[in-house]
């Protein structure tokens, strides 16, 4: 049975959608941030973009850590994997299977802000793995991390799937600081960063030749619409994906095909897109490995070991308390 911890006060996403909406489109350039993509809708066509031919991120991590689990889980001898994010998919569970062949794995604990998805991935994983304790905390852990305190170390913390990439470099550091801030001696920091390559592939990622991407990026209208009465025409915006060389992310946009005004009447707000105009929808930050060393240094903690792919397209590393 999974346990559920609530960290989040009733209405914190309905009060974070509104200030983010209004903050976002009243801006110049818009923007909206990317984790209101994620509605069922959005999850959904995520999990498609993940087994796109175009898409490797995910055929890469989950290629590493089929190799490297093992040395992971002996390596920290961890009793409690804790999972940012969430997690139901194989590459948790090849992390939890590592952790029970050496015989420390006590407990799992996943932080996410959706309740309804914790629930669902908690008890299949119950299911399958009888005697875990599976520990679930709604929370946002961009503002909260939500480790608990009582659970058994050491601990391994997981930030898989490059969703650091999502951040800016100022809201990375923030991030890694309270990372650091809530390890204690013997637990150790996982964390998945996707790394630059050829433009080209980057940018192909993110603009399928299939239209799934697309449909995905225009999910956050669909949110809007949903959520706040905004009156959005997805057909009235273009998906855009671009590479920015200086800053090393893509950048998704939405792209007004006409000049259009959009009300969005839960927040009040009426909001002109002149045809043309661009709102970015995401960054998806590439790293470096010397780049991942030197901000996990900045944040206090020390990078361990490094692990690529054969293609070295994408990075794991560990690091534990400096």
């Amino acid at each position: 049975m999974t346990t559920i911890e609530r960290l989040l006060p009733d209405g914190f996403l309905d009060e974070a959608l509104r200030r983010d909406a209004r903050a976002g489109l009243t801006a110049t350039p818009k923007s909206l941030p990317p984790k209101w993509f994620y509605d069922a809708q959005g999850s959904a066509l995520f999990d498609k973009i993940t087994e796109l031919t175009e898409y490797y991120p995910t055929r890469a991590e989950r290629s590493i850590l089929r190799e490297v689990a093992w040395s992971v889980a002996g390596l920290t001898g961890a009793r409690t994997l804790v999972e940012l994010g969430g997690g139901s998919s194989d590459k948790t569970r090849l992390l939890l299977d590592a952790l029970r062949s050496w015989g420390t794995l006590g407990s799992y604990v996943s932080v996410d802000v959706s309740e309804s998805a914790l629930r669902a991935a908690g008890d299949a994983l119950t299911a399958q793995y009888p005697g875990l304790e599976v520990h679930a905390v709604v929370s946002d852990f961009e503002e909260r991390l939500g480790l608990p305190a009582a659970a058994a170390g050491p601990r391994l913390v997981a930030f898989l799937g490059s969703t650091i990439g999502n951040m800016t470099p100022a809201q990375r550091a923030a991030f890694l600081a309270r990372v650091r801030a809530q390890l204690r001696p013997g637990d150790a920091f996982l964390l998945g960063t996707d790394l630059v390559k050829d433009p080209a592939t980057l940018v192909a990622a993110y603009d399928d030749m299939a239209g799934v991407t697309a449909a995905f990026n225009k999910n956050v209208l669909a949110v809007l619409n949903a959520q706040l009465g905004a009156d959005f025409d997805l057909d009235a915006f273009d998906h855009v994906s671009t590479w920015n060389a200086e800053a090393e992310w893509i950048e998704m946009r939405l792209r007004s095909a006409a000049d259009q005004d959009v009300r969005l009447p839960g927040i009040g707000l009426a909001v002109h897109f002149a045809a043309g105009e661009e709102m970015r929808t995401e960054i998806s930050a590439k790293f470096r490995r010397e780049g991942v060393d030197r901000e996990l240094a900045a944040a206090g903690l020390a990078m361990g070991s490094w692990w690529t792919d054969p293609e070295g397209q994408f990075g794991l590393s560990l690091s534990v308390p400096a």
